[in-house]
């Protein structure tokens, strides 16, 4: 499929599982985001984990409890079945990967969409960079990091980073872009030797694929919106519903939006 498909199609693809891949790449220019599904009697916990912890969990919108519509952000579209893949956590564990969760859907379930890295994406690649994860169809490669989340209420754990590899002159370029959508991660947390931030091998993600760090490069690091994945397996709560990693919403947003710049 080619990657400058129009958000349209793209979604309606999605929706009928005829797209079932990572997005990265994919309706550039749009805001892709993260997304945590929670009961109710959760949310205000996970809410004020997000507060606590913005660099991993930069909230655009939350959900009307009950609702799968995202009314501000994407107001056509429906969080039960408008991401390739979902996953099904319960007490801590990963029991499902799914096409569409209306087998799961509750009533009192409030959602949470989290800004992605996909999406400051498409300007490092227009400012002339190469990412190396589409450049290789593959997911981008995702790490759980010794460094502790800030806790709240039931909520704790690790944040999780997903990783870039470029060369030393255009790591200061790939900082001055990123910088720009703090709503989307935001500048790296972590520039160089992975074992500083508790990776022990690079080759070796928890979450997606690993790809080429070529001898010259350096591997910088962002928060990760799959941090709340990381921590439902350390919180065990009763359950949660995730996107898949890698396989984001796209939002009817454009990236723009979210540029301070």
């Amino acid at each position: 499929m080619k990657r400058d498909i129009k958000l349209e199609e793209l979604r309606s693809q999605i929706r009928e599982n005829q797209f079932t891949s990572p997005t990265a790449g994919y309706a550039p220019g749009y805001t892709q985001a993260n997304l945590v599904i929670l009961p109710k009697d959760l949310a205000y916990d996970f809410l004020l984990f997000c507060q606590r912890n913005q660099k991993s969990c930069p909230l655009i919108e939350v959900l009307d409890s009950g609702s799968p519509i995202p009314k501000v952000t994407a107001p056509n579209a429906d969080l039960r079945y408008d991401l390739p893949k979902y996953r099904i956590y319960k007490n801590g564990k990963l029991v499902d990967e799914v096409s569409d969760i209306e087998d799961y859907w509750q009533d009192d379930f409030v959602s949470f969409l989290i800004g992605c890295s996909f999406t400051f994406e498409n300007p490092l690649i227009e400012s002339g960079l190469t990412i190396r994860h589409i450049e290789e169809n593959r997911n981008v490669p995702m790490y759980v990091t010794n460094i502790p989340c800030h806790e709240a209420g039931v909520f704790h754990g690790n944040t999780v980073v997903s990783m870039r590899p470029f060369s030393p002159n255009n790591v200061i370029r790939a900082v001055e872009v990123t910088s720009r959508f703090p709503a989307v991660h935001g500048s790296p947390i972590h520039i160089g030797n992975p074992e500083e931030i508790g990776i022990q091998n690079i080759n070796k993600p928890e979450f997606g694929d690993a790809v080429t760090v070529k001898d010259n490069e350096v591997p910088v690091f962002w928060a990760c919106g799959v941090t709340p994945q990381a921590v439902a397996i350390s919180s065990k709560p009763e359950i949660m519903i995730t996107h898949a990693p890698g396989h984001m919403f796209i939002t009817d947003v454009k990236e723009s939006s979210y540029s301070i710049l």
